[in-house]
């Protein structure tokens, strides 16, 4: 029952029950409703011998090895405004601040798959996710070798030193904002002007390897150029004047922030990424590269919560939201997996599935139905020895 409801949420996404009546609709597979009851309450003792599993189909079909994975967060929120121990107010990232959430980490391969996840309660900070799970996590499986890519948000001092304590390597991003103004006069100083030229500094917190990239610079010029004429603006009409960037209060006054444009137009742009490897173990270009690669968690998760509907949750009892929580990772692996081997999207490759129908044919006489199915393409035939091809 647990891996056709998996399917259902892959196939149309809906609630469990109402999935169990669809399963028998369109594929005559019949399951009691008495039974989902009974046993859903037991199948939380299963993730982790669902994720051992999907770690071990990593390594067999897509070569993981634990070396390098992709981590990041998201928010699934709730139909409800009542909070709980476990649904909290906190930072929405879909912009349902009023409403209570759950914060959920996810670990994905290289090639988006993903390997593990972690839920936190809504109100829980993202950069205090990662160092827990990923401790957690190494001890599990006995992992000796380790490198995290991790977005910007997750990085503090803190976090730098858990990571670098537990001998694990980490590429993440910087926020060159918040660096120092004597680093921020160095990385003036040294990294020209030139599209593609890199830049590479040690700091307190690993290497800081800055790019700078024509592109980016005239997409930077001009939203900053945007929000100071917007800032000009409304320095000209005192009445309408508000907190905004680019503007400081002084002498009981508003004024342009010179010392920020200032700033702002140095890093003009450039990126900058944090490591702890050497560069004559991964070069500048790689590090860069690998970076890059962290939009394949933002991938997977556009992919559970548009495709597979994962919020927002109707649920109210902490074991129904883990357990929804399993069922959509485990639908997700699958998706992955289609998504990997046959380079279409999930949604692509339901539609060619939808191509397969069954008639229906009932004898009155003998009450006996027979089945007349559309016959498969050979399209179909391809994609599907794909998917179930040894890689």
């Amino acid at each position: 029952m647990l891996n056709d409801l998996v399917i259902m949420r892959i196939f149309e996404p809906t609630s469990k029950l109402r999935s169990i009546e669809l399963m028998e609709t369109y594929f005559g597979i019949k399951h009691r409703r008495q039974r989902f009851y009974e046993s859903a309450s037991k199948w939380l003792v299963l993730k982790e011998k669902i994720e051992k599993k999907t770690i071990d189909f990593a390594k067999k079909q897509h070569g993981f090895d634990f070396s390098l994975l992709f981590y990041d967060v998201t928010t699934l929120y709730f139909e409800t405004f009542t909070e709980d121990e476990l649904r909290k107010n906190g930072f929405s990232k879909d912009n349902k601040s009023q409403q209570p959430q759950i914060v959920v980490a996810l670990m994905v391969t290289p090639e988006g798959f993903p390997v593990s996840y972690k839920v936190f309660t809504g109100n829980t900070f993202e950069g205090h996710t990662l160092i827990p799970f990923i401790k957690s996590f190494i001890k599990k499986y006995e992992v000796e070798k380790f490198t995290v890519v991790a977005d910007a948000a997750m990085i503090s001092t803190d976090n730098v030193e858990a990571l670098q304590s537990e001998k694990i390597s980490y590429i993440v991003g910087a926020r060159l904002g918040n660096i120092p103004s004597s680093l921020l006069t160095t990385i003036d100083t040294n990294l020209a002007r030139i599209d593609g030229n890199i830049l590479r500094l040690k700091t307190d917190n690993g290497y800081l390897i800055c790019s700078f990239s024509k592109k980016h610079y005239n997409k930077d010029r001009y939203e900053m150029n945007k929000q100071i004429d917007r800032a000009k603006s409304m320095l000209s009409q005192p009445s309408k004047v508000k907190r905004i960037k680019y503007l400081k209060s002084g002498n009981n006054k508003m004024l342009l922030n010179e010392k920020l444009i200032e700033k702002t137009t140095k890093l003009l742009g450039i990126k900058g990424y944090l490591t702890d490897i050497e560069e004559a173990v991964v070069d500048n270009a790689t590090i860069i590269s690998r970076y890059h690669d962290l939009y394949k968690v933002e991938q997977a998760f556009r992919i559970s919560k548009n495709d597979l509907q994962t919020r927002p949750i109707f649920h109210f009892k902490k074991e129904p939201i883990q357990l929804h929580m399993l069922i959509c990772f485990m639908a997700l692996a699958v998706s992955k997996h289609i998504e990997i081997t046959t380079t279409l999207s999930i949604r692509a490759f339901l539609t060619h599935c939808r191509k397969i129908t069954d008639a229906r044919l009932l004898n009155k006489i003998t009450h006996k139905e027979i089945k007349m199915r559309t016959p498969v393409s050979n399209h179909l035939q391809e994609i599907i020895s794909k998917i179930l091809r040894p890689h």
